[in-house]
């Protein structure tokens, strides 16, 4: 899946994942291929992406997040 994480001054990361762990305001939570639509808000902690050359993390303030067939798109503070 195609994953954005864009902060107000920069794109952070834009590329394909198999899988991310995000840090939700009720908790932790992972995204996979085709999952259901959601737009959630984020708590500061990281995000971390497991993609084909391995696991990557950034660290965010907080932000929201929207996916949306196989794409997903991280707004962070």
């Amino acid at each position: 899946m195609k994953v954005e994480i864009i902060s107000p001054d920069k794109l952070i990361f834009e590329g394909e994942t198999i899988s991310l762990q995000l840090p939700g305001k009720d908790g932790s939570f992972g995204v996979l291929n085709d999952h259901a639509p959601i737009i959630s808000s984020l708590a500061e902690g990281s995000v971390k992406l497991n993609t084909d050359q391995g696991e990557k993390s950034f660290e965010i303030n907080g932000g929201v997040v929207e996916v949306l067939k196989n794409k997903v798109i991280v707004l962070a503070d």
